[in-house]
């Protein structure tokens, strides 16, 4: 594997010093931590064995639960399990209810910035996307008995505005986490796929996330990558196909206004039922709630037709990606 080596400008990497730096996926749904050690990259895992950390943190009145634990509260504890905070990073709470409609979260402004009503206060995305990154952290040091980290490389979409990235170094700086560089998401992808494979050429990165979109075209020559063009959306993801389905549960039960709690129920079920329609090509999805129980068919060509709007928004960013490259 051929790999990156990042320094501080000005500074050489002294061969003798051996320090824990590590890179850090925070994405919307999961997230990831790795290191490279001997030269092979290797993915950090939990005690049980998982690598994928669910992006998901519960406020409870004593304590915060991250991960697994957490995302299992979500439907008896919506108000105070935060899911898909990535997406609120930089953003206002007009542009949220722009974006993303019906959510099971009261917000509110703290400090002048947007933040969530939990058990426990006013928490802003930043300060919730911190206790992902800590537990992201606690894992790499318990995996390389204590030893410090250095630092760590975080990705990001390639179309978070600088609002965005200053949050996600924010949330870093409350981790206790050094930043190395902030590197996108698309590009890292490449990296992976491409300096592994010794190709060369211009590549189109194509990444559609659990909360947002990112188009790349990238010209790969000699292991090094010249960007030529990006697009995307930051409010485009797997989420808003989960909406389309919550939307559609919602058309075919008949109901229109929704509790916190049941929404949540009605979001899993639509990820749920999404997977699903990855392998089959009918899903029966049972939705029990208020006292009534409802069977919803959902059909691979009616999730199809519901997503189309958005895989062609996908396919409109591309285009003016490809155009701008030249």
């Amino acid at each position: 594997m051929a790999l990156l080596q990042i320094a501080e400008p000005g500074q050489s990497a002294a061969p003798h010093e051996h320090k824990l730096a590590v890179g850090i996926d925070l994405g919307t749904t999961n997230s990831l931590v790795a290191t490279v050690q001997s030269g092979e990259a290797r993915t950090l895992t939990d005690l049980a064995g998982n690598a994928m950390l669910p992006s998901v943190v519960q406020y409870q009145a004593d304590s915060i639960v991250v991960g697994e634990r957490a995302a299992a509260a979500a439907t008896q504890d919506p108000a105070n399990t935060l899911i898909s905070v990535k997406r609120f990073l930089g953003k206002t709470q007009a542009e949220i209810e722009k974006s993303y409609g019906q959510l099971p979260y009261e917000f509110c402004e703290h400090d002048g910035s947007l933040a969530i009503s939990t058990v426990v206060g006013a928490i802003s995305p930043v300060t919730a996307s911190s206790e992902i990154l800590k537990a992201l952290k606690l894992r790499a040091e318990d995996s390389f008995a204590g030893q410090d980290i250095l630092g760590a490389v975080i990705t990001v979409p390639a179309y978070f505005d600088d609002a965005q990235r200053q949050s996600t170094k924010d949330a870093a700086e409350l981790a206790g986490i050094k930043v190395l560089r902030l590197l996108n998401e698309p590009t890292a992808a490449a990296v992976a796929y491409g300096l592994d494979s010794g190709q060369e050429g211009i590549i189109a990165v194509y990444d559609l996330g659990g909360g947002t979109f990112d188009i790349s075209i990238l010209r790969l020559h000699q292991g090094v990558f010249e960007v030529l063009a990006t697009g995307g959306d930051s409010s485009l993801g797997g989420d808003d196909f989960d909406s389309l389905l919550v939307d559609y549960f919602k058309k075919q039960t008949g109901v229109s206004e929704l509790s916190a709690s049941v929404l949540r129920l009605f979001i899993n079920k639509a990820k749920a039922c999404k997977e699903a329609l990855s392998q089959y090509q009918t899903v029966n999805v049972g939705l029990e709630f208020d006292g009534q129980s409802h069977k919803v068919e959902v059909t691979r060509e009616t999730f199809d037709e519901l997503a189309l709007s958005l895989v062609k928004k996908t396919l409109r960013s591309c285009r003016r990606a490809v155009k701008d490259a030249g």
